[in-house]
């Protein structure tokens, strides 16, 4: 029966997914190989699906319903140890751990300061992040290796419930020595007749492309870098212009070259950067928490 599923089975199944193998599992959860064996295959039974493949040599992987119940398995037993760290403490301190999912390229100008600053709000909070593209973090978020994300409001699965915590705007990027250089804002139609350097870390280039594309431009690209770094730097070394839309407060390159940044002097649609979650999996206290704790620190939104 379904009413008869036990956490500890959902546990195994989950570590099992984990270590990619029962001893692996074992080992994570103190427990004997057979006691994994045994919980996963009572769990199967129980849902009459298999969940896993287990092949002798090359451990375990998840089947197609396996890869479709992970997610929801992870976030039951993440609300059962808030259930039991919260019992008889609701309204004091939180507690527990954290993980929180960013955008690569959004990472460096934000999770330092609120891995710092929840910290020191949260004390009992253990605040971890993974990083990712926007469609691996959907996956991960999917699956519950991380239970709250922050991207920029692009390409979105219905999925995944999302609210906005800051808007910001692209920018171009160029050498002091540019032509563009002495104006104090940019036309994209000025663009066209230079060599751009792209940054093609997904989706990137694809709404930069489209952004060029609304004022009749067709980019000309010399070079493409999935390092945001790198774009930096080949633009300092006068290889072409570039359009970011993070922008650190240090208008140099990795080798100490200077750039400068000038706005876009078309009407641009500015974009959002979203706290996001699974539509299915309401976020716990701590989420929730950090939520709150994200539009207090970064809105409006780093400069």
């Amino acid at each position: 029966m379904i009413e008869d599923l036990s956490l500890r089975q959902l546990s195994y199944f989950v570590a099992a997914a984990d270590a990619g193998t029962m001893t692996g599992a074992a080992t994570a959860l103190h427990v004997s190989q057979s006691a994994i064996s045994l919980g996963v295959a009572d769990l199967e039974r129980q849902l009459g699906v298999q969940l896993v493949l287990r092949r002798r040599a090359r451990g375990l992987t998840l089947t197609a319903a396996g890869r479709e119940l992970i997610g929801s398995a992870r976030g039951l037993l993440r609300l059962a140890e808030e259930l039991r760290a919260g019992a008889g403490e609701l309204g004091t301190a939180l507690r527990g751990r954290l993980v929180v999912g960013c955008f690569q390229t959004i990472g460096p100008f934000i999770m330092p300061a609120l891995l710092d600053s929840f910290h020191a709000a949260h004390p009992l909070v253990e605040l971890d992040f993974v990083e990712g593209s926007l469609v691996e973090l959907q996956a991960m978020l999917l699956d519950g290796q991380c239970e709250v994300a922050l991207l920029y409001d692009m390409d979105l699965s219905p999925v995944v419930h999302h609210e906005t915590v800051y808007l910001t705007s692209p920018h171009v990027l160029l050498a002091p020595t540019h032509p563009l250089a002495a104006r104090t804002s940019i036309a994209l139609a000025e663009l066209a007749e230079h060599d751009m350097i792209m940054l093609n870390f997904p989706p990137s280039e694809h709404h930069f492309t489209l952004l060029l594309a609304s004022a009749g431009v067709v980019p000309r690209v010399r070079h493409r870098s999935v390092n945001f770094e790198m774009v930096r730097s080949l633009v300092a070394r006068g290889q072409g212009y570039s359009l970011l839309i993070q922008q650190p407060t240090v208008d140099v390159s990795y080798e100490g070259r200077p750039l400068v940044t000038r706005p876009i002097a078309d009407d641009v649609t500015p974009t959002a950067v979203v706290l996001a979650w699974p539509s299915a999996a309401p976020p716990t206290r701590r989420a929730r928490a950090f939520a709150d704790h994200c539009h207090h620190v970064l809105n409006p939104g780093p400069t």
